[in-house]
């Protein structure tokens, strides 16, 4: 058996990403990091021939769900929140040591998902950590308040005071630095947004939620956050 690769990449090195979703956010999120020079496979739970498009406008490789994280040190999941449960079991068995996975879904009951009781029972389970129960590897949650147009058209250099940030949460530490790192490539500053058990601070109808701001702006949405869950998001 070949050795896997180490996740753990120094910084600003070239990187194979999964992106499991071609939708608005994935598949911008393939146009982004195949531009920054990433090894990208894209799936789709149409399978791979739908994606004949994206993959000659990006150079990325179209393949199936099931293969979408094989080698991956990074791998993006941006599917409906109801369609978690259909990923394939043992997705990452054969992806890089330490692959980092990130969550970009939010939970919208009365509009797409249903009611998920895990989530919306009294003390129920984060968005991402009832995503992280179904795929079973841990996420990084970030891009889920992110409008999918300024991926490619809000990027701006470090320092540049247009430059916008984004809330990044996840309790493996090695994972998320390797996320904002990423991120960072992407032209966006982040803000630590605590454990997954804090990602509710960047769910759907939060203050921080679609916030186009700096980081001292995210700062500010993510200790302003109620906690309890809108009535407009649940069901």
């Amino acid at each position: 058996m070949p050795e896997r690769a180490n996740a753990l990449s120094p910084e600003g090195q070239l990187m194979k990403i999964g992106i499991i979703g071609a939708g608005n956010i994935g598949g911008n999120l393939t146009r982004r990091l195949t531009a920054l020079g990433h090894q990208v496979s894209v799936a789709n739970s149409r399978g791979p021939h739908t994606l004949s498009a994206l993959a000659e406008e990006t150079g990325a490789t179209p393949v199936t769900v099931a293969e979408a994280a094989d080698g991956a040190q990074v791998v993006v999941v941006t599917v409906p929140l109801k369609r978690v449960p259909d990923l394939p079991k043992g997705l990452f068995d054969k992806a890089a040591d330490g692959v980092a996975v990130i969550d970009t879904g939010n939970y919208y009951p009365k509009e797409r998902d249903g009611r998920i009781d895990a989530i919306e029972d009294t003390d129920g389970l984060t968005e991402s950590r009832w995503t992280e129960q179904h795929i079973g590897h841990p996420v990084i949650k970030v891009f889920n308040g992110t409008y999918a147009q300024d991926l490619l058209e809000r990027p701006r250099p470090q320092g540049d005071p247009e430059r916008i940030a984004v809330p990044v949460a996840g309790d493996d530490a090695a994972a998320k630095q390797l996320v904002r790192e990423l991120v960072d490539q992407l032209g966006f500053d982040t803000v630590d947004a605590g454990g997954i058990d804090d990602s509710w601070r960047q769910q759907p109808a939060t203050p921080v939620y679609g916030l186009r701001g700096g980081v001292k702006e995210i700062t500010e949405a993510l200790a302003a956050a109620p906690r309890e869950r809108p009535a407009a998001h649940t069901f």
